[in-house]
């Protein structure tokens, strides 16, 4: 059970179904109370209707016998005076509930009701009295505004059925006030709300199938492109093969935006796994060339200990150790080590930089940052480096504010960097003299290590032209608070 509402097409299919179903059950509740309520009204109407009529002829003077309203076509009827007597009732009436009396045969009438017949001596009223209850002021002849409601059930010719019974009050001028009961059956009623009650029970269900269906298979054509994206991940994931690629449908929707992405992050990760391989390549072939020289000299030490080149091995070793630092930064910055939030003053690290350097100028004014000092004296020291190996004479460094930056820059008098090559530059193990040697080039790190220092301060490091001919870096970084 579980794994079957462990999808999203079985979970969006069961709260859709459940969803239109509460709909339903809700609808269909209030249309059957709706149905029951109109018709019990316009049955109420019909039995106001009747004694409305009985009471006019009683307001007339008709005598009990002559009434047209107890023929018993319409609905029983029933007459009680004041004391809850039945002084008339209907024809054919067995039995009768929901009225003032249960009664069913009336008492002989007194002076003045015009009737002669006999009835049954020692009857006793209802304890109950519901003849309407108005409590109006009525003159002879009048008949009461309100009207008064309620349910029951009468048996004519054996016959037994539901009722909506009417009482209206009448001051009649021989016999007093009088409340004439009358009723409509509601067999109309029970026979609509039971037919609706069917229609819902056997249509519901029909109706949620169709919703369930429609919504598997709406959900289902909805989700066959993520199931098309994971099947491709699940073998990107088997395969390795980062040059792969999910399929992105031709819609315009989320699925379609979730694919494009997923793209997008594939070919970041290839960039990054292509990167990280070329780099060990490139830190394998950088270390192999000091390594070599420096066992070359050792075992050319041990077997001709005359011939040590003492000053070789330390400048190698130097080298090899310069080359190892570099690469443990750049492994450092590429795993998001972030740089601490020291106060750092541009101007004093620079002119601490600068200090023991021949040629190398400093105009500076104090600027603080917040970062790593001493990552941003490394990336000072490499841009001091790179501008002293191209300069013909001179180096100046300038530091100053701009607007919300520090900008620090870095000039020399040398040839300058070509503007196709001004991106280039910041590549790991990139020389753009391909013959210049390794001794006086370097390994082509300090450029790289530079930027991502400054790109991890939440600045930029970038490459022009300066104005004595040479090349310019200028690093922008937000001032400190």
């Amino acid at each position: 059970m579980s794994r079957l509402f462990g999808s999203v097409r079985s979970r969006a299919t069961l709260g859709a179904t459940l969803v239109v179903a509460v709909a339903l059950v809700t609808a269909g509740i209030a249309v059957v109370l709706a149905l029951r309520s109109n018709l019990t009204a316009e049955a109420g109407t019909r039995a106001e209707r009747s004694a409305r009529a009985v009471a006019s002829e009683l307001a007339a003077g008709t005598p009990y016998r002559d009434l047209s309203g107890l023929e018993g076509d319409d609905g029983p009827v029933q007459v009680v005076d004041e004391d809850g007597v039945l002084v008339a009732a209907s024809e054919d009436l067995e039995g009768i509930s929901g009225t003032a009396t249960a009664e069913v045969t009336p008492r002989p009438s007194g002076p003045g009701g015009g009737d002669d017949e006999d009835g049954p001596d020692g009857a006793e009223g209802s304890d109950e009295d519901d003849s309407g209850g108005s409590g109006e002021d009525l003159g002879p002849g009048e008949i009461a505004r309100g009207t008064t409601f309620g349910n029951g059930s009468a048996t004519i010719d054996g016959d037994t059925e539901d009722y909506r019974f009417a009482a209206v009050e009448v001051e009649t001028p021989d016999r007093g006030r009088l409340a004439v009961h009358a009723g409509a059956p509601l067999a109309a009623e029970h026979s609509a709300v039971d037919t609706a009650q069917t229609a819902m029970l056997l249509g519901l269900p029909l109706l949620l199938g169709v919703v369930a269906g429609v919504t598997w298979r709406v959900t289902g054509r909805a989700l066959r492109p993520v199931e098309g994206i994971r099947r491709e991940m699940a073998a990107i994931t088997a395969s390795e093969d980062l040059a792969r690629r999910v399929p992105e449908p031709g819609t315009h929707d989320e699925i379609a935006r979730l694919a494009r992405t997923t793209n997008e992050t594939l070919a970041a990760l290839e960039a990054s796994v292509e990167r990280q391989r070329r780099f060990v390549a490139d830190a394998s072939h950088e270390l192999r060339s000091p390594i070599a020289s420096l066992r070359t000299q050792l075992e050319v030490a041990a077997a001709h200990p005359g011939l040590l080149d003492l000053d070789g091995a330390v400048e190698d070793t130097v080298r090899l150790q310069h080359l190892a630092a570099d690469l443990l930064l750049l492994a450092r910055l590429d795993a998001g080590e972030r740089p601490a939030d020291a106060l750092v003053d541009l101007a004093a690290l620079a002119r601490e930089e600068a200090a023991g350097r021949t040629g190398v100028t400093v105009d500076a004014e104090p600027v603080e940052v917040t970062g790593s000092r001493g990552q941003l004296g490394r990336l000072l020291a490499n841009l001091l480096d790179n501008a002293r190996r191209h300069a013909r004479e001179r180096v100046s460094v300038t530091v100053r504010r701009e607007g919300d930056r520090a900008v620090l820059g870095v000039a020399d008098d040398g040839e300058g960097v070509a503007e196709a090559d001004r991106e280039r530059i910041f590549e790991r193990f990139v020389r753009l003299d391909a013959a210049r040697s390794r001794d006086e080039g370097g390994a082509g790190l300090g450029l790289a290590i530079a930027r991502d220092v400054a790109v991890r301060h939440g600045g930029t490091l970038t490459v022009g032209a300066a104005p004595t001919g040479g090349a310019l870096f200028e690093l922008r970084l937000p001032l400190a608070g």
